[in-house]
């Protein structure tokens, strides 16, 4: 993902000997909390009853960047063996394109060279980097009170009523801050398992204390880079601020956000544009909800075709694959928005230096 200031590589596939990230652009001086970086990590592995049996330890290896537990300025480079690998199966169905994965269109896109073993680099194991690098992004954006959670809005037909940002920041449950819609999701998680199925859902992120002035018109616009970010994280299919989709429904006398003073300073009344006007972050609580679909890999048969043979056939998967990813997904989430955050920030920061100096 690259930004102006802040950019991060994936390196790495499902299957082979390890995942990383390359993050350049860090500032000197943030520190460095490796049991820190190991609990992000540990979000990411969701709920052990609706996730893959696959255990991987995540043990994070820091090859450059860090030094005496603050990054050095220099490219930050961090990296996770793959420990619990099993390629078998996936040389049976090599042939075979999962329906709803990446099989198909990487073999085309790579002339065949692709490494098809758990989806290789498309696989969500990569978000091991992504959540590595924004680890860094949230030690930055610390440093400025700016804080992100991300939860569980809906799971299949299951959804948690709206909260407000003070609500969902001081809940304890760190997957839905409504429990009845909390027990509701893991009922509908735990049919589709049994049914050897699998369901989508939506996450909703907001993050308080937004500096106003994030952003800009066009190529600054801050939307745009959120959403464009939010979009490669692997099953994301739709992306929306605010009210969303909603604002078609309604009248402009509605959707707009009058403003008011409180406490001294210029605020919104409501924040059904989530705490964006173009492009530009206005101080209110950014919100930004996120469509996940369903895990593609499913116990159930599926159709597809035998590429070496031209013909169509039937599938019936075999391994270990999650029945809902959208818990794992909650850290991801987080990390992306942190990132593209901190980004904007220190340009933002750059702008203020001069603007001081004059």
């Amino acid at each position: 993902m690259k930004g102006r200031l802040l950019s991060f590589t994936l390196f790495g596939e499902s299957h082979g000997k390890a995942v990383g990230v390359l993050v350049e652009g860090l500032p000197p001086g943030i520190e460095v909390d490796v049991e820190e970086m190991k609990a992000e990590l540990g979000r990411r592995k969701g709920i052990p009853r609706f996730s893959t049996k696959r255990k991987e330890s995540d043990e994070p290896v820091i090859l450059s960047g860090v030094f005496n537990g603050f990054t050095t300025g220099t490219p930050v480079a961090v990296m996770v063996w793959n420990r619990d690998v099993d390629s078998s199966y996936y040389e049976e169905i090599r042939n075979t394109p999962r329906p709803g994965h990446a099989d198909y269109p990487a073999k085309l896109k790579f002339f065949g060279y692709n490494d098809y073993r758990g989806g290789g680099h498309f696989s969500g194991r990569l978000t091991v980097g992504t959540v590595i690098a924004g680890y860094f992004a949230k030690k930055l954006l610390e440093r400025y009170n700016v804080r992100i959670r991300a939860y569980l809005r809906r799971i299949g037909s299951v959804e948690c009523p709206s909260l407000e940002p003070e609500e969902l920041l001081a809940s304890t449950n760190p997957y839905c801050p409504d429990e009845d819609a909390f027990e509701g999701m893991l009922r509908e998680m735990e049919d589709a398992r049994r049914k050897g199925d699998s369901v989508g859902g939506v996450v909703e992120a907001v993050v308080v204390n937004v500096p106003p002035g994030l952003g800009g018109p066009w190529e600054e616009d801050i939307e745009a880079d959120l959403a464009s970010a939010l979009f490669r994280i692997p099953a994301v299919k739709g992306v929306e601020f605010g009210l969303g989709f909603k604002f078609a429904e309604m009248r402009g006398s509605e959707a707009n956000d009058p403003f008011v003073i409180r406490d001294g300073k210029v605020v919104t009344e409501t924040n059904n544009h989530g705490g964006v006007l173009g492009g530009i972050t206005t101080g209110m609580p950014l919100v930004v909800r996120i469509a996940f679909k369903p895990t593609p890999s499913v116990y159930l048969p599926q159709r597809t075709v035998d590429l070496e043979r031209m013909e169509e056939v039937e599938l019936r998967l075999r391994g270990r694959f999650d029945s809902c990813i959208v818990p794992k997904a909650l850290p991801v989430v987080e990390a992306v928005i942190a990132f593209v955050l901190a980004d904007h920030l220190l340009r933002r920061k750059a702008w203020e230096g001069v603007e001081k100096a004059q």
